[in-house]
């Protein structure tokens, strides 16, 4: 739906009724800010059609992005016309990235942002909780140790109540055949929330706002991976959903398809499924079903008071549908219209939710574009934001635009409140552009448009709401409340636009309300064009460069700090906030910065002093404009299967003093699915050169002291497969090979080492989980420096993973650690001689550990590129 918020006739929007408006308020679709407009063929319209006459719900529940099922998805939405939500208990923010190198938190926008294209495509809504997906767990025990168990929990029943599912159904079983900690812990929150959302004891604060809601059973969607092989499935529910829809001219599998290929971060490129497809549900919770999911739920308008009389009026306007005229059921749909707005408060869900498609079929019958676009695609608080407001109707039927309405516009508008309006009453005559332009200001008092669940510090498994509820109010529609931000927000995927503009029009003497999201469009000459949101900037942002600065002796190092303004003329002032013992020059910088997006680079020469103590610290920059500091940066996200994502990381870096020794100078380094590893390695001194498949050749090799292979190099570099025998060779011929994690499925060659070794997906999930040495005698313990267990504190996320489970005995182990209750693994780091030369094998984290300034990981890394030097 293009619709941001509902608007309904001031019969429906009585005050009685705000508690429950606010939950329609809080339902979000799979139409999302920054998209191009949506248009509709015929036979979309008609499948929208007769999906206003199916009144039921249905809520998927996993862990991750790319947990769900999308042909499942695909089918319920488009097939049976339901609601189908997706809730994600997490945003995927510790997973890998096969893409770029963004992890943690960056990762997760963009993974959510996958999720939201998905549902573009397969028809459904996107939810989510507020557990941070902290990484790989195995056991749910462990899960519920970092996540809040119970907010959790709370988060899912809000979406329950809020959304009122008829049927909850799971990806995962709640035992350890999900895999992963995450996903049993999802299945196990699934049946708790399935009673607890019906029950007004839990959560009462909840209540304010929904209702309890108690869905008429819980299935769990089995198949293939779950099941032993000759398994018996006669007990489960069947599904066909492989299924061909006409009007789409797409079966669900070929739609799935589409959908789970949105998930580019993780590799999930899918190719289209065709023919019958069964999906199998376990019975988990509710009443019984002996053939078909909704058994015995009545999905017709009749399960609400007085609503068969509109069922009967959509059956006409089904029945009356002209493919080759869409804007002939506009009558009708207005009688349907008229009809819902008679309906009794008791079937205000229904009713509202309904009335939402209903006037989103109205603007496609209508042929309608509304659109709202911003001149530039960011904003400071307090600055102007020149706008340009088009209305088309390509209809024949007349359509008048009345006003426009925005919050802090300004020009020739009536102000009422903090909103205003501009009365129009212009005819949108058939197919000519009606085009205006505004002035908006930003209000002083805007959040930056830092994604709302990253703006206050959480903990290592959830995300922290802020309590700050703003809002605003159209007068005309005195409950119809933008909720900016605040806790009431809990399940939307993303922020809310800055700027809502709202169109009023009228089609026979009704009003219809229709609100646009502040965009900013170009055109990019290959691409077409774009839609990016309007983001409110700072004044000022503040940019380090680099991830980490280490310092392995008391020379100073340049830091580069970049100031970006966010609107013309800001002048002030940057420093470097530093922890004892470290000192800069010059203790600070002025700047002045005439135009907005304008861009000014100082450099802070910072070195450690003799009270600098070893270890990781952390240095802040900070610049102070008219006595306000600022001290976030600017960072935009760009790709093109999602919108461009801005955010404002706080500008810290991890300060690193350590005593480190190194050998050799020149490294070789193949990228692989992408990380930071090469700066890191330019951080301690070395020279690095950036290799491209056809740089690996014998001359080429020669020179470097060793050759590093970035993370997953071997799933997603396919000439390697090719190019084997050459890094075999340069290292047959004295050369030092270094390969980082590979996972063990899609490898472009069976074999990666020189001797054979056997990939899985074993793991060490504790990060700190003690090292045993296994071999103390290794020179890559000992050269050019002594590895001890103090190397291994302080890492983030996990130790390692991606392990080999069997390997030559020519490989040698190195060290051994084991998460708790586990047998210990050893193949961590493999090391073997290769002719003159060493073959590295190594699942330990380095890419997250040293973008984060964890010493011992840059020294080991450091012996793994020394080796035999």
């Amino acid at each position: 739906m293009l619709l941001r918020m509902p608007f309904r006739s001031l019969r429906l929007l009585r005050a009685a009724l705000l508690a429950a408006l606010l939950t329609q308020l809080l339902s979000y679709s799979a139409t999302t800010q920054a998209q191009a407009p949506k248009t509709y063929s015929s036979s979309e319209i008609l499948l929208g059609l007769k999906k206003l006459n199916v009144l039921g719900s249905v809520l998927y529940i996993a862990a991750h992005p790319d947990d769900e099922n999308t042909r499942l998805i695909a089918y319920l939405a488009n097939g049976r016309l339901l609601e189908t939500g997706y809730l994600s208990c997490t945003r995927g923010d510790g997973g890998q990235n096969l893409i770029g190198p963004e992890l943690r938190e960056q990762l997760g926008v963009i993974r959510t942002q996958e999720l939201l294209a998905a549902r573009r495509i397969d028809g459904g809504r996107q939810f989510f909780t507020r557990a941070n997906d902290f990484g790989f767990s195995k056991t749910p025990d462990e899960t519920f140790t970092i996540w809040d168990k119970e907010q959790v929990l709370s988060d899912m029943v809000w979406v329950i109540r809020q959304r009122r599912p008829d049927v909850l159904i799971t990806r995962f079983p709640p035992d350890s055949r999900a895999g992963h900690g995450h996903h049993t812990a999802s299945a196990i929150l699934a049946a708790e929330a399935f009673d607890a959302a019906g029950d007004p004891k839990r959560f009462p604060e909840q209540l304010k706002y929904v209702q309890p809601w108690q869905p008429k059973r819980l299935f769990w969607n089995t198949g293939s991976f779950f099941v032993k092989p000759g398994e018996n499935m006669e007990g489960y529910l069947k599904v066909d959903a492989g299924a061909y829809n006409p009007l789409l001219g797409q079966s669900y599998g070929e739609i799935a398809a589409r959908s789970r290929s949105q998930h580019k971060s993780q590799g999930f490129g899918s190719a289209a499924q065709r023919g019958e497809a069964l999906e199998y549900l376990q019975y988990v919770k509710g009443d019984k079903a002996t053939s078909d999911p909704f058994e015995g739920i009545d999905m017709s308008w009749n399960r609400v008071p007085g609503g068969a009389a509109v069922g009967k009026l959509i059956d006409e306007v089904i029945r009356k549908y002209d493919p080759g005229n869409p804007s002939a059921s506009v009558t009708g749909l207005l009688r349907v219209k008229a009809a819902c707005e008679k309906l009794p408060t008791e079937a205000f869900f229904w009713n509202s939710d309904k009335s939402d498609e209903l006037d989103e079929l109205l603007y496609a019958c209508l042929g309608l574009d509304l659109s709202a676009t911003a001149q530039e695609h960011t904003n400071a608080p307090a600055t102007k934001v020149a706008v340009t407001v088009s209305a088309l109707n390509r209809s024949s039927i007349p359509v008048k635009l009345a006003w426009i309405e925005a919050p802090f516009i300004e020009g020739e508008f009536t102000v009422m409140g903090n909103t205003a309006r501009k009365p129009l009453d212009e005819l949108l005559v058939d197919n000519k552009v009606l085009v205006k332009q505004v002035s908006i200001t930003v209000p002083t008092t805007q959040f930056v448009s830092q994604p709302y669940w990253l703006r206050e510090p959480g903990t290592t498994g959830m995300y922290k709401i802020p309590e700050t509820v703003e809002k605003f109010t159209w007068p005309e529609h005195p409950h119809a409340v933008h909720i900016v931000e605040g806790r009431e927000e809990l399940g939307r995927p993303e922020n809310l636009p800055v700027n809502d503009i709202l169109f009023k029009i009228e089609v026979a003497g009704v009003p219809l309300y229709y609100t646009k999201p502040l965009q900013y469009k170009s055109t990019d000459p290959v691409e077409g064009e774009k839609y990016r949101p309007l983001a409110v900037v700072p004044p000022v942002a503040v940019n380090i460069g680099g991830r980490a600065y280490v310092f392995a002796d008391n020379q100073p190092k340049t830091i580069p700090v970049t100031l970006r303004a966010g609107k013309a003329g800001v002048k002030g002032s940057v420093a470097l906030t530093l922890p004892q013992g470290w000192k800069s020059e010059p203790a600070s910088f002025t700047f002045d910065l005439a135009s907005k997006d304008a861009e000014q680079t100082v450099q802070f020469r910072v070195q450690p002093g003799g009270g600098a103590q070893e270890g990781k610290t952390e240095l802040r920059a900070v610049a102070t404009v008219d006595g306000q500091t600022y001290s976030r940066g600017y960072q935009a996200i760009e790709y093109n299967h999602i919108p461009t994502q801005v955010l404002f990381p706080e500008a810290v870096a991890p300060l690193v003093k350590l005593d480190l020794k190194r050998k050799g100078q020149e490294i070789g380094y193949l990228m692989g699915a992408g990380d930071e590893v090469p700066d890191a390695l330019r951080q301690i001194g070395y020279t690095v050169t950036l290799l491209k498949p056809e740089d690996l050749t014998d001359q080429n090799l020669r020179r470097f002291d060793a050759v590093v292979l970035g993370v997953r190099a071997y799933n997603t570099v396919d000439r390697l497969k090719t190019l084997q025998p050459t890094l075999l060779r340069y290292v047959e011929n004295g050369g030092n090979l270094v390969v980082q994690y590979v996972v063990n499925r899609g490898t472009v060659l069976p074999q990666i080492g020189p001797y054979p070794l056997t990939l899985s997906s074993d793991r060490v999930t504790v990060e700190n989980a003690a090292v045993t040495f296994l071999n103390p005698q290794q020179p890559l313990l000992n050269s050019p420096n002594k590895i001890t267990a103090k190397d291994f504190e302080g890492w983030v996320q996990e130790q390692g993973l991606y392990y080999p489970s069997a390997w030559d005995p020519k490989y040698q182990t190195v060290i051994s650690s084991a998460d708790p209750g586990e047998k210990a693994k050893e193949s961590a780091i493999l090391v073997a001689k290769y002719g003159k030369g060493n073959y590295i094998y190594t699942g330990l984290s380095l890419f997250r550990e040293l973008p984060a300034g964890v010493p011992g990981a840059y020294r080991i890394l450091t012996n793994m590129v020394s080796l035999g030097k």
